[in-house]
């Protein structure tokens, strides 16, 4: 029995988790592929690799599933227990984002197609790549997506795990010139298994456990409600609050957003860091796709002296909102109440809306990623 399906049997008998035959078959497999990649040699000897032959590459993994599933949960499983170094985990947003400005560099050298050389080079040192996430709405990412991971798998040897809201069939679904990105669809079918968890426990909703996600007036209650939110959907303990880590989110290629406490995709920030700052769309675009989960603390009300505030507050929620992203909140008001007069005081109930709607069973029911 391999440390991965120990683990996983662990959190059912200890009540992390529930009896799930479509989970149970994902770690199964998972497990498989640990057998495979740990059992290769990490490198090939002088005289294969004379003779041009590449390392054995086992077949990769593309679960998907609604939201809550463990699909994440899963991945980190799975990548924490797999016994060699030549691994890496990262979320398929900040990868796309390291892949453009890799893309960037190379086409400077003015050495034609620069696909393949960034291929090679995200590829050094590494044998099992694993994604959280993926989602494609980008319709650069979707026009090179084809070449770089036909060369990453077959051309490089990378074995790629990843883990998404949608089938393959409906990555980039009604997308601009959609049929250039159809290959990449065919690679996953022929290149990965296609794996599926949609069982009967949402494990986010779970987790929340009926807690309200808008905690108004502030003070230490909302604080404390705010709090109990984030260790409840990262399953970390409270008594560790103070080795949560930070996180240096790129944005683009010089620029990145500090992020306080960032753990499983879920990310706290203080009103004042968000939207007392110059920040534009892109900032909270990265933000929505990073981030499954936003706890925002701190919102005042905002008077007409607030105006920027105000309409920076508009687009982030405009972002988290058109990307199916929790939003846990503690604010000095009611959504109806946070800005009652200003510039764009009118335009802001278009806000309020959504903010209520982001309150509501159907909502945060909503994939990460879905409209």
């Amino acid at each position: 029995m391999t440390k991965l399906v120990e683990r996983y049997e662990w959190l059912i008998e200890n009540g992390e988790l529930r009896p799930d035959a479509e989970q149970r078959a994902a770690i199964e497999r998972l497990a498989r592929l640990q057998d495979e990649l740990e059992a290769a040699p990490a490198r090939q000897g002088f005289f294969a690799r004379l003779k041009g032959e590449k390392p054995p590459r086992p077949r990769g993994i593309y679960m998907w599933g609604d939201v809550g599933r463990g699909k994440s949960m899963m991945m980190d499983l799975f990548h924490d227990t797999l016994a060699i170094d030549a691994k890496r985990r990262v979320h398929f947003h900040e990868f796309m984002l390291e892949v453009d400005q890799h893309l960037r560099e190379e086409r400077k050298k003015e050495a034609g197609d620069p696909v393949a050389p960034v291929a090679h080079q995200l590829a050094q040192g590494i044998r099992c790549l694993c994604f959280d996430e993926m989602v494609v709405r980008n319709t650069a990412d979707a026009m090179i997506m084809s070449r770089l991971f036909t060369a990453l798998i077959r051309d490089e040897g990378v074995t790629v795990v990843t883990t998404s809201n949608r089938p393959p069939r409906d990555l980039y679904k009604d997308g601009i010139n959609r049929g250039l990105f159809m290959p990449f669809i065919d690679l996953i079918q022929q290149e990965l298994d296609t794996l599926t968890l949609n069982g009967p426990t949402d494990y986010r909703l779970e987790r929340l456990g009926g807690m309200d996600v808008w905690y108004s007036p502030t003070g230490p209650e909302a604080t404390a409600k705010a709090r109990e939110a984030f260790f409840r959907l990262t399953d970390y303990p409270p008594e560790d609050a103070e080795h949560v880590t930070g996180f240096d989110l790129k944005v683009g290629e010089q620029r990145s957003i500090w992020v306080p406490k960032s753990l499983k995709g879920v990310a706290v920030f203080s009103f004042k860091r968000l939207c007392a700052q110059p920040r534009g769309s892109s900032d909270f675009l990265a933000i929505a796709r990073h981030y499954h989960t936003v706890i925002v603390v701190g919102i005042p009300v905002m008077g007409p002296d607030m105006r920027n505030e105000a309409a920076r507050f508009v687009t982030l929620v405009d972002a988290l909102y058109e990307n199916g992203v929790k939003l846990i909140a503690t604010a000095d008001a009611p959504p109806a109440q946070l800005y009652p007069s200003g510039d764009g005081a009118f335009e802001f109930s278009r806000t309020v809306s959504r903010l209520m709607e982001m309150q509501s069973a159907d909502y945060l029911a909503r994939g990460h990623g879905e409209q």
